[in-house]
């Protein structure tokens, strides 16, 4: 828990641009990898959403969900 309680105090300092840089350079990493492994690009368009639906559930249930 040593880790994660650091990593809490760090990101507190992080502004609302860096938030969007790390999500840039998070995209580019992933066309990185689709560019040398293109199975990853291969499938259904729905199947991409799924798995986008699907992620954003966890952060949305706690974003708007009951305070414990």
């Amino acid at each position: 828990m040593k880790f994660f309680n650091w990593l809490d105090r760090k990101v507190k300092k992080l502004s609302w641009y860096d938030i969007s840089l790390i999500k840039f350079s998070a995209i580019a990493l992933v066309l990185l990898l689709a560019k040398y492994w293109p199975v990853l690009i291969s499938f259904e368009w729905y199947w991409y959403a799924l798995i986008g639906i699907a992620a954003s559930i966890p952060p949305l249930l706690k974003l708007y969900g009951k305070d414990n």
